[in-house]
Protein backbone atom coordinates (compact mmCIF):
# COMPACT_ATOMS: atom_id res chain seq x y z
CA UNK A 1 0.00 0.00 0.00
CA UNK A 2 1.29 3.11 -0.57
CA UNK A 3 1.81 5.24 2.08
CA UNK A 4 2.77 9.15 2.05
CA UNK A 5 3.10 12.38 4.11
CA UNK A 6 3.13 16.21 2.97
CA UNK A 7 3.54 19.12 5.53
CA UNK A 8 3.74 22.62 4.27
CA UNK A 9 4.99 24.87 6.57
CA UNK A 10 4.71 28.09 4.31
CA UNK A 11 3.13 29.02 1.21
CA UNK A 12 6.55 28.32 -0.60
CA UNK A 13 7.88 25.50 1.66
CA UNK A 14 6.36 22.14 1.64
CA UNK A 15 7.93 18.85 2.33
CA UNK A 16 7.05 15.04 1.09
CA UNK A 17 7.67 12.24 2.40
CA UNK A 18 7.38 8.92 1.13
CA UNK A 19 7.18 6.01 3.32
CA UNK A 20 7.09 2.99 0.43
CA UNK A 21 10.17 1.78 1.93
CA UNK A 22 10.11 2.77 5.23
CA UNK A 23 9.58 0.14 8.07
CA UNK A 24 6.03 0.81 9.63
CA UNK A 25 5.78 2.07 13.09
CA UNK A 26 3.36 0.78 15.60
CA UNK A 27 0.11 2.80 16.95
CA UNK A 28 1.51 2.90 20.16
CA UNK A 29 4.96 3.68 19.91
CA UNK A 30 3.74 6.16 17.09
CA UNK A 31 1.43 8.04 20.09
CA UNK A 32 4.68 7.90 22.56
CA UNK A 33 7.16 9.46 19.91
CA UNK A 34 4.47 11.94 19.22
CA UNK A 35 4.11 12.82 23.13
CA UNK A 36 7.49 12.86 23.23
CA UNK A 37 8.32 15.92 20.44
CA UNK A 38 5.11 17.83 22.12
CA UNK A 39 6.67 18.03 25.36
CA UNK A 40 10.29 18.42 23.77
CA UNK A 41 9.29 21.01 21.56
CA UNK A 42 7.09 22.69 24.22
CA UNK A 43 3.64 22.89 22.14
CA UNK A 44 0.67 23.79 23.50
CA UNK A 45 -3.25 22.67 23.33
CA UNK A 46 -5.03 24.14 20.06
CA UNK A 47 -8.42 23.50 21.84
CA UNK A 48 -9.09 25.75 25.46
CA UNK A 49 -10.60 23.09 27.25
CA UNK A 50 -6.54 21.70 26.98
CA UNK A 51 -7.58 18.31 25.23
CA UNK A 52 -5.20 17.16 22.73
CA UNK A 53 -6.20 15.33 19.58
CA UNK A 54 -4.16 13.09 18.04
CA UNK A 55 -4.38 15.03 14.98
CA UNK A 56 -4.35 18.73 17.11
CA UNK A 57 -0.44 16.94 17.91
CA UNK A 58 0.56 15.95 14.63
CA UNK A 59 -0.03 19.49 13.48
CA UNK A 60 1.65 21.47 16.51
CA UNK A 61 4.82 18.96 16.39
CA UNK A 62 4.80 19.79 12.59
CA UNK A 63 4.87 23.49 13.33
CA UNK A 64 7.09 23.71 16.41
CA UNK A 65 9.50 21.40 14.17
CA UNK A 66 9.78 24.29 11.57
CA UNK A 67 11.85 23.75 8.29
CA UNK A 68 15.35 23.01 10.36
CA UNK A 69 13.83 19.48 11.76
CA UNK A 70 11.70 18.65 8.75
CA UNK A 71 14.67 18.70 6.71
CA UNK A 72 16.80 16.45 9.14
CA UNK A 73 16.07 12.97 7.14
CA UNK A 74 16.34 10.82 9.94
CA UNK A 75 14.14 13.23 12.24
CA UNK A 76 11.29 14.03 9.86
CA UNK A 77 11.04 10.59 8.04
CA UNK A 78 10.48 9.12 11.80
CA UNK A 79 7.94 12.27 12.02
CA UNK A 80 6.23 10.78 8.86
CA UNK A 81 6.25 7.49 10.37
CA UNK A 82 4.51 8.33 13.25
CA UNK A 83 1.80 10.86 11.77
CA UNK A 84 1.08 7.89 9.31
CA UNK A 85 0.59 5.29 12.42
CA UNK A 86 -0.84 7.53 15.17
CA UNK A 87 -3.78 8.83 12.84
CA UNK A 88 -3.64 5.22 11.27
CA UNK A 89 -3.87 6.61 7.84
CA UNK A 90 -1.38 5.81 4.60
CA UNK A 91 -2.03 9.18 2.99
CA UNK A 92 -1.33 12.28 5.74
CA UNK A 93 -1.51 16.47 4.70
CA UNK A 94 -0.69 18.65 7.08
CA UNK A 95 -1.26 22.27 6.41
CA UNK A 96 0.79 24.40 9.45
CA UNK A 97 -0.70 27.96 7.76
CA UNK A 98 -4.47 26.51 7.48
CA UNK A 99 -4.37 24.46 10.64
CA UNK A 100 -5.14 21.37 9.06
CA UNK A 101 -4.43 17.66 8.76
CA UNK A 102 -6.44 16.04 6.15
CA UNK A 103 -5.98 12.41 4.46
Amino acid sequence: MHSEVSVKLAENQEFHFDLGGAEPMGHEAARRWLDDQFISLDCEPLRASGKVLLADKVLTVAHAAGASRMGDADWSLTFARAASAALARPIVRVDVPAMAVTF
